[in-house]
């Protein structure tokens, strides 16, 4: 039976994490599809550079990282510590970074004046946010809808690209 994802991460016992997306529909990611003769390898630069710009968002380290056929390999470093020493205005320019936030984030970095009601909702928001961005899966969905979207346009395709990575992540203990 699978676990959830939530059930596999355990930040406590360690912050490394080998995690695996691959493709769905036959889709390539890289390389020469031999079937259709297509060749995708101008696509492994612009993945790199996704998961590496990912990472300077996040609270995230990439320590190693593979782009193959249909699938990429990527070993991931949380750092929460990081991410706990964040401002209120780094999380909400962070999460503008992905997202368009909310009427009160953005009403918070234009300086407006903002309710007591207001500041504890935008407490609110930012607390979720910040835990989004120590957060593998939400890494790992932003790096697979960026990575299936850009594929998809491409492809002339509208369809699901990745495949969610459910039970394929795996945690490493580090002893040292």
């Amino acid at each position: 039976m699978p676990k959830p994802r939530k059930a596999l991460l355990f930040l406590d016992a360690t912050p490394y994490y080998h995690c695996v997306s691959r493709c769905v529909r036959r889709a390539f990611l890289y390389d020469r599809d031999a079937v259709t003769g297509q060749d995708f390898e101008h696509r492994h630069q612009s993945i790199v550079d996704k998961l590496l710009t990912l990472a300077g968002i996040f609270a995230m380290d990439v320590c190693a990282y593979a782009v193959l056929s249909n699938h990429y390999h990527v070993v991931m470093h949380v750092d929460r510590e990081q991410a706990e020493i964040w401002s209120v205005t780094e999380v909400i320019q962070r999460w503008h970074r992905l997202f368009s936030g909310s009427r009160l984030s953005q009403c918070f970095l234009q300086q407006a004046e903002l309710s007591q009601a207001e500041r504890n909702e935008l407490e609110n928001q930012v607390n979720l946010w910040q835990q989004r961005l120590m957060d593998l899966s939400w890494y790992m969905r932003v790096a697979n809808e960026s990575i299936a979207r850009a594929a998809n346009r491409e492809d002339r395709y509208t369809g699901r690209f990745n495949e969610t990575f459910r039970n394929l992540c795996c945690c490493f203990v580090f002893h040292g």
